[in-house]
């Protein structure tokens, strides 16, 4: 699934992103850690994974979604 980065915060590693239907969700840092991210930046596109309603992967869209 696709969306839209709200905001990152670099020190705590975590944020939230827009779905394309305009829902706001945010990611914590286990999230982010599960891909070969560095930080990331408002409007920027990328790719998540959500399991019951959570992000459990966040990385950019050009990058795979990690195993």
């Amino acid at each position: 699934m696709q969306a839209t980065v709200r905001n990152f915060d670099q020190e705590t590693r975590s944020g939230s992103v827009f779905l394309d239907d305009g829902t706001e969700l945010p990611f914590g840092t286990a999230a982010f850690d599960a891909g070969p991210l560095r930080l990331l930046r408002s409007g920027q596109r990328v790719n998540i994974r959500v399991e019951h309603g959570a992000i459990t992967a966040i990385t950019l869209s050009t990058f795979p979604l990690p195993g």
